[in-house]
């Protein structure tokens, strides 16, 4: 039973008591004693790539409680007071593997503590770029990237999603440089930047970012950051930025953040994006002339209230983040550029689920939606499902009024799978016996594979792009396909549906004809040579090593080099030659994914 004291303290996160919330990939006792406010004063060192300074950390202590537990991952930690100043011990706990070390301090009676820290040596969450891996070569740039656990390696705080902080920076740059964060910016035009977020967030979403940035306006409230280098083709391809947070708000409430920026980085960024609050971090690989990938940014911005507005508890709940931003995302396309471009964009996202159920037929278990954080991901895809499925049985508009209810009763503030299913049973299924069996939640949320009452949308569009997949399959030559309305995602589409197996001449015929080696279009490009490297086909190595050495997002790169390994002799020696050019352009994030995979073929 909890005491009144602790309960009190508990009072913005209630749902951090339940069994479902403990956080296995932290050390924090968020029931003893939890930080709710973060103030850093850091100074940005390029020259020993470290960030150092203070944290001062404003603690929540149960009556009785004597120690608090920080998270950190080599960080070197000076000394720690309290708000007077007095030390305060502590004891940095054994390295235990991808989790870090536990930093105990002995409170004696203080609420507020300060730590006094260096970053860590190679810290997992920052990436430090030379001149010459940025857009301008003239000067360098640091990036983080937190989540999920990596901001430990930066921030000694509680680094666990359901422990929600504000926090503040004040952050010294070098002459010349400027710092954003993602959070209102309160002043500084250099050396010193300020910066605060009165919202409590998950501590993964507090990031930084340092270098030669400026920034255009694109509407009232949005906004672009990039180098000036890449600044006019990142604003050309964001045109329809302000459209989408209108349509977002239009569904599902009003945008909470204040500002909403994006920040293109350049090409190391390991990911697509990253849902930063008020800073979303994007890859430069977005930019494709067509504005195709704009669905990349709708999806960013969907976090805002899937994921930073209501945040899973867990990492084992990642689905009521990342599934339910995917669903939010389809609708904001279809509201800003109709339905049918939608319906594209969920068909592939069936497709995508059913790749990930077939690779996970030797351990089903990672297709739950709940479950173990270090099994695996259908999290996007599957989750998404879900809500297609529950529109489909109750209506759009009930669906929607639920959702945007959902959002409000919840907003900053941790979320379980239990929660969940709980909010949907009070105020959706209300006791309707017929309703709670054709919703299935249970199954949906706990069980491995799909439902029987999967939904799948259906895209027009897409059928015709197969029936030219088939027909080339067939024999038919590639310049008998009229590609010129196809879009990236009926590009992507063609080419995955296309066998795996080709001959040579085939695929001379394909690149002939489309020049898909000399593609732009990262995306396009990353599908081709995924279906070359599956043939041995050695004419496209130069596209393949051109494409390793100038993109940095995992999700175009580390597949590339399991399906160089796969090839044995002629593969393998490949992979390591690329490999040992590209490594030091890649986020440490990328760099381990490909080192899992290199170390997985050295062992087969």
């Amino acid at each position: 039973m909890l005491n009144a004291a602790l309960a009190l303290m508990l009072a913005v996160a209630p749902i951090l008591t339940t069994p479902e919330a403990v956080d296995t990939t932290s050390f924090a006792r968020p029931r003893e004693a939890r930080v709710t406010n973060v103030d850093l004063d850091l100074e940005v060192d390029f020259a020993s790539q470290r960030l150092t300074g203070t944290a001062t950390l404003d603690v929540a202590a149960a009556p009785g409680a004597k120690t608090i537990v920080l998270d950190s991952d080599g960080l070197v930690i000076g000394h720690v007071f309290d708000a007077k100043g007095k030390p305060l011990p502590f004891t940095v706990g054994a390295h235990v593997a991808d989790k870090g070390e536990p930093v105990t301090v002995t409170l004696n009676g203080a609420t507020r503590i300060v730590v006094a820290y260096t970053s860590a040596k190679d810290a997992s969450a920052l990436q430090w770029l030379p001149p010459t891996l940025t857009a301008g070569k003239q000067a360098p740039l640091l990036f983080s990237q937190g989540e999920p656990s990596a901001n430990r390696s930066w921030i000694p705080t509680q680094d666990s999603p359901g422990i929600r902080q504000t926090w503040s920076a004040r952050i010294t740059a070098p002459d010349g440089l400027t710092a954003v964060m993602s959070a209102e910016a309160k002043g500084g035009s250099g050396p010193v930047f300020s910066f605060r977020e009165p919202n409590p967030v998950p501590p993964y979403l507090i990031a930084i970012a340092v270098g030669n940035l400026v920034h255009r306006d694109l509407g009232p409230r949005t906004g672009v950051w990039t180098e000036p280098a890449t600044l006019p083709r990142a604003a050309a391809e964001l045109v329809d930025i302000e459209k989408l947070v209108s349509a977002a708000e239009a569904l599902y409430g009003p945008y909470r953040w204040g500002r909403y920026d994006v920040l293109v980085l350049p090409p190391a960024f390991p990911f697509g994006g990253m849902e930063n609050p008020r800073l979303t971090f994007l890859t430069p690989t977005f930019i494709t002339g067509d504005r195709s990938q704009i669905s990349l940014v709708a999806h960013e911005l969907a976090h805002s209230w899937s994921g930073n507005l209501v945040t899973n508890a867990t990492w084992s709940d990642s689905w009521l983040n990342e599934g339910f931003t995917t669903y939010f995302e389809n609708r904001i396309m279809e509201a800003v550029f109709g339905r049918e471009r939608a319906e594209v964009e969920a068909d592939l996202y069936w497709d995508e689920l059913q790749k990930r159920l077939a690779d996970a037929k030797a351990d089903p278990s990672v297709t739950r939606l709940h479950g173990d954080p270090n099994a695996g991901e259908v999290d996007y895809v599957k989750g998404s499902d879900f809500l297609f499925t529950f529109e489909h049985e109750i209506g759009r508009p009930r669906l929607d009024a639920w959702l945007r209810g959902y959002f409000d009763r919840h907003a900053f503030q941790p979320q379980t799978t239990a929660g969940l299913l709980t909010d949907i049973r009070e105020h959706v299924v209300k006791g309707d016996a017929a309703l709670e069996r054709r919703l299935d939640l249970d199954t949906w949320a706990y069980a491995p594979g799909l439902p029987e009452n999967a939904w799948h949308i259906v895209s027009q569009r897409l059928v015709a792009v197969d029936a030219a997949s088939t027909g080339f399959a067939g024999g038919a030559a590639a310049s008998t396909i009229d590609v010129k309305p196809w879009s990236t995602q009926e590009w992507l589409r063609f080419l995955q549906r296309l066998p795996r197996t080709e001959t040579k001449a085939r695929l001379d015929d394909l690149d002939r004809t489309f020049q898909l080696s000399a593609s732009t279009n990262a995306e396009i490009r990353f599908a081709w040579l995924m279906l070359a490297v599956g043939n041995r086909y050695d004419a496209a190595i130069p596209a393949l090593e051109a494409h390793l050495t100038s993109v940095g997002r995992q999700k175009m790169v580390a597949p590339l080099y399991r399906a160089l390994l796969e090839q044995g002799d002629w593969g393998r020696p490949l992979a390591t030659r690329i490999y040992a050019r590209a490594k030091a352009s890649y986020h440490p994030f990328t760099v381990a994914a490909v080192e899992r995979a290199m170390s997985k073929a050295s062992s087969s």
